[in-house]
C-alpha cells in the first residue's frame, strides 16, 4: 500500500474487493473487504474502495484518476475460497494498464506452491506490479516479503520505509530452505496431490445434496455446504483431522505441500463419514 501510494503522490485511493482478506494492521484491515473484521477498530483509515470480487464492471467504475492500486487476491482465501472467472485477473491488468494504476496481487496464501506453482500469477498470464508473500515462505517461521517491478518500486529510496524485524537472518534462512525445498519434489509433490485432492472433493460434492460446491486451485480447495461448517469442522477434529471453517459455510482445505496420496485418501474418507452423518 504504501509503495503504491509512494509511486506516484497524485494517487492515493485503494482499489480492493469485498470479502477479501489483507491483514491486520489498520492499513492493511481498511483494505480488507469485511466489515466485522474491522468492528471495533474504527475508524479506518480513508482511501480504500471496496467493489464485488470478479466483476470487471464493478471495479472499472471503481478505478479512475486517483487510484493509485487495485489490490486482489488471486482466490479469495479467508473470504470462501472463491475462483474467479477466466479472464477476470487479465482485464483487471488491462484496466490497471489504460489507467496509470498499479496491480498488487496478495499472494500471502495461493504462493509458495500452493496452487501448484511458485506463485498463482504464473498459472493466469497476468503479472502483477506489486505482490505480497508471507506465512508458507517461511516454512513456520515468520517472514514477509514484497516483490514488484523496478517502475512499481521507484518511489521506494532509502529512508521511506523500514521495518524493526525486516530480513532477520534466522528467518530469510528458513525462507531459503523453503524455496530449496520446493525445487526438490516438494512443487512437484504439491501438484500431483492437488489434482488427487481435486478429483477427490468433486467426487464428494456429487455424492452428497448438502454440499453445494467444491472448489479451488492445487492445495487450496474449498467445500461449500448448504448449512453453517462450523459443526463438521469441530466433529473432523475429533476425528483427528484439521480443517477450517470461514464464510459461515465453507469448509476451507489447505493441507500441507508434503501430503501423501494416502493422507489425502483418508482425510476425505473422514469427510465423506461426516457429510453423511451431517445429512442424517
Amino acid at each position: 500500500i504504501k509503495m503504491a501510494r509512494r509511486h506516484d503522490s497524485a494517487r492515493h485511493e485503494i482499489v480492493s474487493a469485498f470479502r477479501s482478506f489483507h491483514g491486520r494492521t489498520l492499513g492493511a484491515l481498511a483494505a480488507t473487504g469485511q466489515l466485522d473484521l474491522q468492528e471495533g477498530f474504527g475508524p479506518m483509515p480513508g482511501g480504500f474502495i471496496h467493489v464485488p470480487y470478479d466483476d470487471i464492471a464493478a471495479a472499472e467504475a471503481a478505478v479512475g484518476p486517483a487510484t493509485a492500486a487495485v489490490l486482489v487476491e488471486p482466490i479469495i482465501g479467508e473470504g470462501g475460497v472463491i475462483v474467479p472467472s477466466d479472464g477476470y485477473l487479465r482485464a483487471l491488468r488491462a484496466l490497471c494498464d489504460r489507467n496509470g494504476a498499479l496491480l498488487i496481487f496478495d499472494e500471502v496464501q495461493t504462493g509458495v506452491g500452493r496452487t501448484g506453482t511458485l506463485y498463482a500469477y504464473e498459472q493466469l498470464g497476468v503479472t502483477p506490479d506489486i505482490l505480497t508473500s508471507a506465512k508458507g515462505l517461511g516454512g513456520g517461521m515468520p517472514i514477509g516479503a514484497v516483490l514488484a517491478r523496478d517502475e512499481a518500486a521507484n518511489g521506494f529510496v532509502p529512508g521511506s520505509h523500514g521495518s524493526t524485524f525486516g530480513a532477520n537472518p534466522v528467518s530469510c534462512r528458513a525462507a531459503l530452505a523453503v524455496l530449496d525445498a520446493l525445487d526438490h519434489g516438494v512443487l512437484a509433490n504439491a501438484v500431483a496431490a492437488g489434482k488427487r485432492l481435486g478429483e477427490r472433493l468433486a467426487a464428494l460434492a456429487r455424492k452428497h445434496g448438502i454440499v453445494k460446491e467444491a472448489r479451488g486451485r492445487g492445495l487450496m480447495c474449498g467445500i461449500e455446504l448448504d448449512r453453517p461448517a462450523r459443526p463438521l469442522v469441530e466433529r473432523a477434529l475429533d476425528c483427528g483431522l484439521i480443517l477450517n471453517a470461514t464464510a459461515g459455510t465453507v469448509i476451507r482445505i489447505i493441507p500441507p505441500l508434503v501430503i501423501t496420496p494416502a493422507e489425502i485418501d483418508e482425510g476425505c474418507d473422514i469427510i465423506d463419514r461426516l457429510l453423511a452423518e451431517a445429512a442424517a
